[in-house]
């Protein structure tokens, strides 16, 4: 394997009904089966960074008079509802997973510490990584950059629901391009929507590779792990 330990980043869309919103028992299955698959086929440490969006997002909150901490404090506690989910799914695949959070929550899920989560890669389990950077204003993706850089990640895989990086919107454009590969400064100068820019800088400055890919292709993730052409790679 070219990549030996690995942080995927998850939207919480995954395990919503099929709209994408809401909590369903099946998507949590669903997916809980696929990464048992790429854990069971591949020698590899991974820890999974998760999203809520499909319960809430603190960026729902517009023009109402709602505090936007509180609202980013919500959708921390959801993406604990989906780590608790997911680690439950896994475990009917016989997988082991850990959940931690940086937001603290008692006796409901272990606290997140470097020291931790290691521990549990070195032993072989599945870190999940709930609660985001356990502080308002910063995004799940910008959590998933700082979980790889505090961890020694090889690399980043982002699951979204496009095949990679585009020029321009591929939903609205037909003639959008897709970029198999990318170097961070040709990113920033094109003006790419790779992830959140505090995110983003975080994988420059600590040269983390980041592979961008449609949540639909997670079987072929392999092809990533080999270094094969998989999605875009940023790097």
């Amino acid at each position: 394997m070219k990549y030996k330990r690995i942080l995927l980043k998850l939207s919480g869309e995954v395990f919503g009904k099929e709209n994408g919103e809401g909590v369903s028992i099946s998507s949590y299955i669903k997916m809980a089966k696929e990464i048992a698959k790429i854990k069971k086929d591949n020698k590899i440490d991974l820890a999974i960074v998760i999203g809520a969006g499909n319960i809430f997002r603190g960026r729902m909150v517009g023009e109402e008079n709602f505090d936007r901490v509180a609202a980013d404090y919500m959708g921390m506690i959801g993406t604990i509802i989906n780590g608790k989910g997911l680690k439950e799914s896994l475990k009917e695949e016989g997988i082991v997973a850990e959940v931690f959070s940086a937001l603290s929550v008692g006796d409901v899920i272990d606290s997140y510490s470097k020291e931790k989560a290691i521990k549990c890669l070195e032993e072989g389990r599945i870190a999940i990584l709930a609660g985001g950077t356990g502080n308002p204003f910063f995004t799940t993706d910008s959590a998933a950059a700082l979980r790889a850089c505090e961890l020694d990640c090889d690399l980043v895989l982002k699951a979204t629901n496009v095949d990679g990086v585009y020029d321009k919107d591929p939903r609205k454009n037909n003639d959008a391009k897709m970029y198999k590969d990318l170097s961070y400064s040709e990113a920033i100068e094109k003006q790419l929507n790779v992830m959140d820019i505090t995110a983003f800088t975080l994988c420059l400055e600590n040269k983390k590779p980041i592979i961008v890919f449609n949540i639909k292709e997670i079987k072929n993730i392999a092809k990533a792990l080999k270094g094969e052409s998989f999605g875009t790679l940023i790097k």
